[in-house]
């Protein structure tokens, strides 16, 4: 049976690779799409969905907007990375997407989906946590709906945010402690993991070679990301970091996990957002979280690949 899933992002060019190998895969059943304020601002992160689901004919999975700042602090964006839009790179056009914003807001939608859906369902979350972490805190009589939380986000080393903490939990330190803390199962791709994926010019080429106005689109994308990254961070080629979750809910192979202890540091000065990850049991903290560790680079392009394929003949820009 292919596993229920809820995307909770802020697209961003990998969360647009993480919806669509969500929507093409037939082991994913993708049920709604939630956005969040993160690589850009909730309004660009919500029409950024939107027009992703437009390029790519996937219908019918309804986007709600959630939270547009952090429970606590200031908002942070990575304009540096996506650019202006959040999507830089892809011509979409002027007009409207053709896929609906749904008039619920994200803690309604993901509240409506949980009680709608006969079984538990997975959270996906590859953005800030503050929609996670504020409907666990509202909804905890639903706790019982939710299969596990598997999220984009940390690392079991230094961050990119910070030499410390990674964009994802630095935007919302809290929230993140609180979706640690919850006691639900959670599995954690840190950039320990996403930097092993990395967008090369084979990857790219594969891309192209699928000649459709998706695989276009997607090129574009790349194309765009993999100048940040080079001009930030000195990459070779731009990591892929938000598909990895899904890729690990396809095959479970593909990523090796352990189990640690993982704390959110919130006080720090020089280390607010670090997930402290206790590879090697020295704090007696109980090992609750599962920690991605080797994947199977191959494997993993084989996916986004494939998805990319398998939806490129509907495909048109918004």
């Amino acid at each position: 049976m292919p596993v229920p899933v809820i995307l909770d992002c802020d697209p961003g060019h990998d969360d647009a690779f993480n919806i669509l190998l969500a929507a093409a895969h037939p082991a994913v059943e993708l049920l709604a799409i939630t956005t969040v304020a993160g690589n850009q601002t909730l309004e660009k992160t919500t029409l950024n969905a939107r027009r992703v689901c437009s390029a790519a004919g996937i219908r019918g999975v309804p986007i709600a907007a959630g939270r547009d700042r952090p429970l606590h602090g200031p908002r942070r964006i990575a304009e540096n990375i996506h650019g202006e839009s959040g999507l830089d790179g892809p011509g979409f056009g002027a007009g409207e997407p053709d896929v609906p914003q749904d008039p619920r807001d994200a803690l309604t939608l993901i509240r409506d989906t949980l009680l709608a859906h006969p079984a538990p369902v997975t959270l996906v979350p590859t953005g800030p946590l503050t929609n996670i972490a504020v409907f666990l805190l509202a909804h905890p009589e639903l706790a019982g709906r939710i299969e596990r939380i598997v999220l984009m986000g940390g690392s079991t080393g230094r961050g990119n945010a910070t030499p410390a903490a990674e964009f994802n939990i630095l935007c919302d330190p809290e929230a993140a402690d609180i979706v640690f803390r919850s006691g639900l199962p959670v599995t954690m791709f840190g950039l320990n993991a996403t930097h092993q994926v990395r967008a090369t010019a084979e990857v790219v080429a594969r891309i192209a070679a699928l000649g459709t106005p998706l695989s276009g689109l997607c090129v574009d994308l790349l194309t765009y990301f993999a100048a940040t990254y080079r001009e930030v961070y000195g990459f070779d080629a731009p990591p892929l970091h938000d598909p990895l979750t899904v890729a690990h809910l396809i095959d479970p192979s593909l990523v090796s996990l352990v189990r640690a202890a993982v704390t959110v540091e919130l006080n720090g000065t020089l280390t607010r957002g670090a997930t402290v990850v206790d590879l090697y049991g020295v704090t007696g903290r109980p090992a609750e979280t599962d920690v991605g560790m080797e994947v199977d680079t191959e494997g993993f392009w084989d996916l986004i690949v494939e998805a990319v394929r398998t939806l490129g003949g509907s495909a048109g820009r918004s």
